[in-house]
């Protein structure tokens, strides 16, 4: 079953194109990783997923539901957290859930169940009389997701859920979030690509409102490359190589630098074939007389997925910079006042 399809979504505001003919489907159970640069239209397209927004073209379904032409139906099936969880600091954690689950719908008969379920899911069973403005960041992301699951939602869209937590924080919230996967469609938007490699089973990478990737993270792994470092004087070397039978791609890493002893030229070499590529090379190899610094396999990390896109997005004149592959501590942040922190 499909959970969520789009296609040839677009959006702009006003010059700007936020999105520009996106297609995708998440089928039912499916967690998936959104990645992107700031400004690349994610945040955009979860509105539009949501019904905050309206797209300028394009089909939008939520489990076959239009999200322009019947909304409300739409949102009854979606949780969703944005990146700042309208959050009201005045109230009790219980008290805030339960008015959450009257504004989704939920029976008056099945609030008080439906609350107890989300504080237990989402572990505020000791928080549960205390008041939000005096949880840690943590605490309140949890109620963020507590108020976003706290209907039963089919889909579950989750905007930046570890931004500016601490590394045991961050490691709490993506071990709710594999629990919560465990019944929920799940689509993740984060700058992190660590939070994507731990959490996510497919990844969609946009950049500048396009779709630049689709794929599972268990295909990107399986590819076979390999690198290897020749002295720098040698020459024909990528000839050479794309001899090799199952060969496809040969391509010059950086400059001869010297790093080596004598100075060396790194290739990165792909091959369609499933045989062990580095066996391969070395038996081409062997044949010369040059010398050989380096020879080993080199997975397809989502990194250097992401590179290679960002990479070619630049050469398309696209502005995308290659995200945190771990988190950084986050900076000192004064506290936002209670209106702040009231305003959705």
């Amino acid at each position: 079953m499909v959970a969520i399809k789009i296609e040839n979504l677009s959006k702009s505001y006003d010059r700007i194109q936020a999105l520009s003919g996106v297609s995708f489907e998440v089928g039912a159970g499916e967690v998936i990783g959104l990645l992107g640069p700031n400004g690349a239209g994610k945040t955009t397209l979860m509105k539009i997923l949501t019904g905050y927004l309206e797209p300028d073209e394009g089909d939008v379904r939520i489990h076959g539901i239009d999200v322009v032409e019947d909304p409300l139906a739409a949102q009854r099936r979606v949780g969703y957290l944005p990146e700042s969880a309208p959050l009201y600091s005045e109230m009790l954690v219980q008290e805030y859930l339960e008015m959450m689950a009257a504004m989704r719908g939920v029976p008056y008969a099945d609030r008080q169940d439906r609350t107890i379920e989300a504080i237990r899911a989402t572990g505020l069973e000791d928080r549960a009389v205390q008041t939000i403005g005096t949880l840690s960041k943590g605490y309140r992301q949890r109620v963020g997701i507590a108020q976003a699951i706290i209907h039963q939602p089919d889909i579950l869209i989750l905007d930046e859920p570890t931004n500016g937590l601490d590394p045991t924080q961050i490691a709490e919230i993506r071990d709710l979030i594999r629990r919560l996967s465990e019944r929920t469609t799940v689509l993740l938007s984060t700058h992190i690509l660590s939070e994507i490699e731990a959490t996510c089973e497919r990844v969609v990478i946009i950049m500048r409102g396009q779709l630049r990737a689709d794929a599972k993270l268990a295909d990107l792994r399986s590819s076979n490359e390999a690198v290897l470092a020749v002295e720098a004087g040698a020459t024909g070397v990528a000839e050479l190589l794309r001899g090799v039978p199952g060969v496809t791609k040969v391509e010059p890493i950086g400059e001869p630098t010297g790093e080596l002893e004598g100075g060396f030229q790194r290739f990165r070499v792909a091959s369609s074939s499933k045989d062990e590529l580095c066996p391969a090379l070395f038996d081409k190899l062997r044949g010369t007389s040059w010398k050989l610094g380096e020879l080993r396999p080199e997975p397809k990390t989502l990194e250097r997925v992401f590179r290679d896109l960002a990479q070619r997005a630049g050469d398309d004149g696209v502005d995308a910079h290659v995200p945190a592959s771990t988190p950084k501590p986050p900076a000192p942040k004064a506290e936002s006042s209670a209106a702040e922190e009231a305003s959705p």
